[in-house]
This record gives C-alpha cells, sequence and structure tokens, in this order.
C-alpha cells in the first residue's frame, strides 16, 4: 500500500469521520465500527473485513466479488468477507462499510 498509515488506520479514520460511528474492541478480538446498537462491519487487524448484509444485497456484492463467505458462516448468503491485500481493497471496505452505513442512517430518519 502506497500510503504510510496501515490499511485498519486508514479504514478507521474514514469511517469514524461519518457522524454518529463509534468505534472500539469487540467481544472476539474485532475491531468494530457502530451506529447506535448497528454494526456496520469490523476488522481483524490489517488483513479482513467482515461485514453482514440483507441477502439480496449480499448476493450483489458475491456476484461482483466484493465479498466473499464469512469464514465462521461458510456457505450461509448475508454474512460477508473482504482480505485487504492492497489499495484497492482499503477503499473497498471503506465503500462497504458507507454501504451500510447509509442503510442504517436512512432507516433511522425514516423511523424518526
Amino acid at each position: 500500500m502506497t500510503d504510510t498509515a496501515t490499511a485498519s488506520q486508514r479504514i478507521t479514520a474514514q469511517v469514524t469521520s461519518w457522524p454518529g460511528v463509534e468505534a472500539g474492541p469487540g467481544r472476539r478480538g474485532e475491531f468494530a465500527f457502530r451506529v447506535g446498537r448497528r454494526e456496520l462491519g469490523h476488522l481483524h487487524g490489517d488483513h479482513a473485513a467482515h461485514f453482514g448484509f440483507p441477502k439480496d444485497v449480499w448476493a450483489e456484492l458475491f456476484e461482483q466479488g466484493r465479498v466473499t463467505y464469512h469464514p465462521v458462516f461458510p456457505g450461509k448468503p448475508g454474512f460477508g468477507a473482504r482480505r485487504i491485500v492492497d489499495d484497492a481493497d482499503v477503499e473497498d471496505v471503506i465503500a462497504l462499510m458507507r454501504l451500510n452505513y447509509d442503510r442504517f442512517t436512512a432507516a433511522r430518519r425514516a423511523a424518526a
């Protein structure tokens, strides 16, 4: 990666700049990003990101090659994983977090 910051540092800086996002350690060693009680996704160091999506959204992302099955839920659509290897992966992890952020904040606005 071309930046001097690590992948997780770059992702954290961007995602926590969005209004209402909080980040911190999870219960299983992950580093999670949340809006209220909803998790946008979480990181496992600088090498993997995990997400939860509605099954139709997950299927579209899977077909595009943007996510694969979560290692804890193999073969179960909805829970996605993304390896982080290069700058393009960092940018797409941010975009996937933003996808969940936009879904969650739209739902909160609609409920208000």
